[in-house]
């Protein structure tokens, strides 16, 4: 069982990723935006993050780049799960150290699928 988190401002997505992942077994922790999963993976650690792009407060580009310079996240998987699908948005993500992007919507077992992989 892995810990992951859950990082989207709407709470019907963050519910169905949290449900996707929870009936495969793993530990879901879920966040409303990036400023908060930022607080909350800075008390806790986390085998995976998934997050999504367009959010208030923190987005997603600037959760992955203050994730990646905590020490203890340098190496995390950390997915995109957006309906962000364009070149320069995914180029933007690779370069702040997203390790995948799923683009919505999404099926649970894609996601579960991508999870396995990454873990």
């Amino acid at each position: 069982m892995s810990k992951i988190l859950a990082v989207d401002d709407s709470k019907s997505m963050r519910q169905m990723v949290a449900m996707s992942l929870k009936s495969a077994g793993h530990d879901v922790s879920e966040a409303e935006d990036g400023r908060l999963a930022l607080d909350i993976a800075k008390r806790e650690q986390f085998d995976v993050i998934v997050t999504d792009i367009n959010m208030p407060n923190m987005n997603g580009i600037e959760l992955i780049s203050a994730l990646r310079s905590m020490p203890n996240y340098k190496f995390t998987p950390i997915l995109c799960l957006t309906t962000e699908s364009s070149g320069d948005m995914k180029t933007k993500g690779k370069e702040a150290g997203a390790t995948g992007w799923i683009v919505k919507p999404f099926s649970p077992e894609k996601l579960l699928s991508v999870i396995n992989r990454v873990l």
